[in-house]
Parts: structure tokens; C-alpha cells; sequence
């Protein structure tokens, strides 16, 4: 989707940037782009379970050396 901004006789550069950054806000494209920008996609649950169970060997690995008095 290309948005065109053609020059009329006359007119003058700043109204010409005016008149394509209007018409870009009016397609919705910076919209788009921001939504597509932070838009994070699903985990699946595989994933997200292995993480879960390297989290808590993580933690319990923590747990154990400060016990022991290497942190």
C-alpha cells in the first residue's frame, strides 16, 4: 500500500509534507507499525513449561549454595 502526495502547481514543500504526513496518518499506517512494533507473540506451552522448570533448578541451585556459604 503505497501513499503517493503529488505536488500541485504552486505549493509550497512544507504544505506538500503536510499533506502526505495527513494522509499517512489517515490510512492507519503508523498505527500498524506501532502495534506490530510491541506486539509479542504467543508462547507455546511447551516453552513456556521448560522455562518454569529451569527457573526453579535455577533458584533451588541459589538456595543450595548460599547454604553452603559460596554466595
Amino acid at each position: 500500500m503505497a501513499i503517493e502526495a503529488r505536488k500541485k502547481e504552486g505549493e509550497s514543500g512544507q504544505s506538500l509534507l503536510y499533506t502526505f504526513t495527513r494522509k499517512v496518518k489517515r490510512s492507519g499506517i503508523v498505527k500498524e507499525v506501532r502495534h506490530r512494533k510491541f506486539h509479542t507473540r504467543t508462547i507455546s506451552r511447551i516453552k513456556r513449561r521448560s522455562s518454569a522448570i529451569h527457573r526453579e533448578e535455577k533458584k533451588a541451585e541459589v538456595e543450595r549454595q548460599k547454604k553452603l556459604g559460596l554466595i
